[in-house]
């Protein structure tokens, strides 16, 4: 299954022991099948058997480490909207396939609103943001238009994401029909 695919459909319905296991190994991916299963209280074939099924289903994508953006020298964080010239699905292509080609360009999304595109962009220092976007990302094809967004403070970095049940959203209101 691809990527797309498996984020327009979950084949499995998952239960409480399948968002457990996806809160825990988000939390700690280096735990061994036999830690995972004494966290969400299973015994270790069981539990292995439901994270192979989450990976076959496309719940989880990969497992990685998580690492300092400053740590590795990238003192500046930029957010950067564009807007294209032509919105062909050939321009929208090649924009896409330039974007990708670039390592300081972490994170892309195609957007609704004024702009096409929100870029999530690092470089060391500010000078080098600035030769970055004026030599790079104004050079990518069918850029009409982009302003940036420097982040002064991270308040909330990426975190994991909310499993089913947790945040506001899983806050079902409740029914006010009248009674009659």
């Amino acid at each position: 299954m691809t990527k797309a695919a498996a984020e327009r459909v979950r084949p499995s319905p998952i239960d409480p022991k399948d968002i457990a296991i996806l809160a825990e190994l988000q939390a700690n991916a280096r735990l061994t099948v036999a830690q995972l299963a004494e966290r969400v209280h299973l015994s270790t074939s069981p539990a292995w058997r439901r994270v192979k099924r989450l990976e076959s289903d496309g719940l989880i994508t990969g497992y990685h480490a998580a690492l300092s953006r400053r740590g590795l020298g990238w003192g500046v964080l930029a957010f950067v909207t564009v807007a294209i010239e032509s919105h062909s699905e050939q321009e929208a292509r090649a924009f896409e396939t330039a974007v990708s080609a670039l390592p300081e360009i972490v994170a892309c999304w195609s957007i609704t609103g004024s702009s096409d595109f929100l870029l999530q962009v690092v470089a060391s220092d500010l000078d080098s943001y600035a030769d970055f976007a004026m030599t790079t990302i104004r050079r990518l094809p069918g850029i009409k238009a982009m302003q940036t967004a420097l982040t002064l403070k991270e308040v909330k970095a990426l975190t994991p994401w909310p499993t089913p049940g947790q945040g506001r959203a899983a806050e079902k209101p409740k029914s006010r029909r009248a009674k009659r």
